[in-house]
């Protein structure tokens, strides 16, 4: 049934461009056109969209709907305070930068030495008070996996260098020294000073270890090892579950990772 009303749509697509290409006079289909404004608006998509619901379409999701309420509104832990995320480093960018720099033990036996995530890959706030399942897709809503490289200090310079031209991004493990302007003024890993002759180890997601995000310096990596099924989020699930066994609260603080000098 899908197949065959797909099939009407590309046949009336297809005869609909045909007419409309025909009916154009030979000046038409010579001029050159081009777009001289663009108008938009947000539109909310909050409740005033269910005040007349469809009672079948409402009947027939119902089923899958508790499933899925369920399971999103389980609260599995607690935070301490409000993390938001924002440059040059946040509450909640250091919180998962230090989930992953900490999952690299699944890979190397230790946990890396350095931690990195993008901001633009947190997406919502993580707020005081219960944590469920929910708010952790909220805040990670991609499928991001876990990516482990080793890196020489040279290359790992150049990776300094982009985050500072973005004006910091959510590590841990190393400490950055900035520019107003973006550029890089010292770079320390464990306390040390950033050796170029050194190799270094780096927990980060998929996404950025494959060169986006200004990225491309992990590029040039030694080694890189993406382990199955260790999502960003199922990793941060995990941590949030372990803190509550332990009768811990997940918290986080500012530690000057990144300063602007």
């Amino acid at each position: 049934m899908k197949q065959t009303y797909a099939k009407y749509l590309m046949v009336a697509a297809l005869a609909g461009g045909f007419l409309f290409t025909s009916c154009r006079t030979a000046r038409e289909t010579t001029a050159q056109y081009e777009v001289t404004k663009v108008e938009g608006s947000m539109i909310t998509i909050d409740s005033v969209w269910d005040t007349h619901p469809n009672a079948k379409a409402a009947e027939i999701l119902k089923p899958y709907k508790e499933k899925v309420d369920a399971m999103m509104y389980e609260v599995i832990g607690t935070s301490a305070m409000k993390m938001e995320k924002g440059a040059p480093e946040s509450l909640l960018s250091n919180l998962v930068a230090g989930v992953l720099q900490q999952a690299a033990v699944q890979v190397l036996g230790k946990p890396a030495d350095m931690g990195l995530v993008n901001m633009g890959g947190l997406r919502n706030i993580l707020p005081a008070g219960d944590i469920t399942v929910g708010d952790v897709f909220e805040i990670l809503p991609f499928e991001n996996s876990l990516c482990v490289l080793t890196m020489k200090g040279t290359d790992l310079r150049r990776l300094f260098e982009a985050i500072a031209s973005l004006h910091g991004e959510g590590v841990s493990g190393i400490r950055l020294e900035i520019t107003k302007d973006g550029k890089l003024l010292n770079a320390f890993v464990g306390e040390k000073p950033l050796k170029d002759d050194l190799l270094y180890t780096v927990a980060t997601i998929d996404y950025l270890a494959d060169g986006n995000g200004r990225m491309d310096a992990f590029l040039q990596a030694e080694k890189r090892v993406c382990p199955e099924n260790a999502t960003l989020r199922g990793l941060f699930l995990d941590y949030v579950r372990k803190q509550t066994a332990e009768g811990k609260a997940v918290t986080s603080k500012l530690d000057g990772r990144i300063t602007i000098k």
